[in-house]
């Protein structure tokens, strides 16, 4: 199944990479989790990472995503092309932005992306018939448009609204800075709970679905009560110190024994 039908009846966890390295990649997508997200905004992935590390998700039959840098529209483009099932945009703040993602995402007469799925073909399994692959590539995969900023919030419905745009995807840190006029960052800030809310409604109500970053996990499931159905949660770090914590305090509770 593609992402996009899973998630109309599953909520799915992304872990997170970025580190650009392809073997680190591997073994973080035979970890559990339905997809790994590789970061090229605040991460260290770049186009020959990018290129290199979708296939070590792929092989692990995960969903693989990746964030482009802000701007980066035409990388939207090449994630695509290179195998990507979902291209993360961050800093959508007006229609415009919108419209210029959902273009670079989408074949025409949606948008504007152009024709290359040499490498996607391949790595998809499905490399014969390319009228096919054509048919279904604007819906198999997913433009997924990050609000993180009160101008974001402001514009929601338009951005919403822009065809070729299939999800937003909410950023709380930045979210949270924006939203207390650059006094704190807290992706976890309780009076922000409601506009987050709001944001996973407006995303159902018009027909997209609602993604989020997640950095306490524990936050998992009142997210998905708000209606979120893909979680961007755990990365190389926070996985290898939560294990590593894990291990070393179950050594030292047997060595006290």
């Amino acid at each position: 199944m593609t992402l996009r039908e899973r998630l109309q009846s599953e909520t799915l966890i992304s872990t997170w990479s970025g580190i650009p390295d392809a073997l680190t990649v591997e073994l973080l997508a035979s970890q559990p989790g339905d997809a790994v997200t590789l970061d090229m905004q605040h991460g260290g992935h770049d186009e020959a990472s990018v290129l290199r590390s979708l296939p070590m998700i792929l092989h692990q039959n995960k969903h693989a995503l990746v964030r482009i840098p802000v701007g980066r529209f035409d990388m939207a483009s090449r994630a695509l092309d290179f195998g990507a099932e979902a291209v993360i945009a961050p800093m959508i703040n007006s229609v415009a932005d919108a419209q210029s993602f959902a273009a670079a995402m989408k074949y025409p007469p949606l948008g504007e992306r152009s024709w290359g799925p040499n490498f996607a073909a391949g790595r998809s399994g499905k490399p014969g018939d390319m009228q096919a692959w054509l048919r279904t590539a604007n819906t198999d995969t997913l433009a997924i448009a990050m609000i993180e900023t009160r101008r974001a919030l402001d514009a929601l419905d338009g951005i919403l609204a822009v065809d070729g745009i299939d999800a937003v995807l909410v950023g709380p840190s930045d979210f949270s800075i924006a939203w207390t006029n650059g006094a704190t960052v807290d992706p976890s800030l309780e009076n922000m709970m409601e506009a987050i809310a709001d944001i996973a409604r407006r995303a159902t109500d018009s027909g997209k679905l609602a993604s989020i970053f997640v950095v306490d996990p524990g936050l998992c499931g009142r997210y998905e009560a708000m209606g979120y159905r893909l979680m961007a949660c755990g990365t190389e770090g926070s996985l290898m110190r939560a294990g590593a914590t894990a291990t070393m305090n179950a050594i030292k509770a047997s060595l006290k024994g």
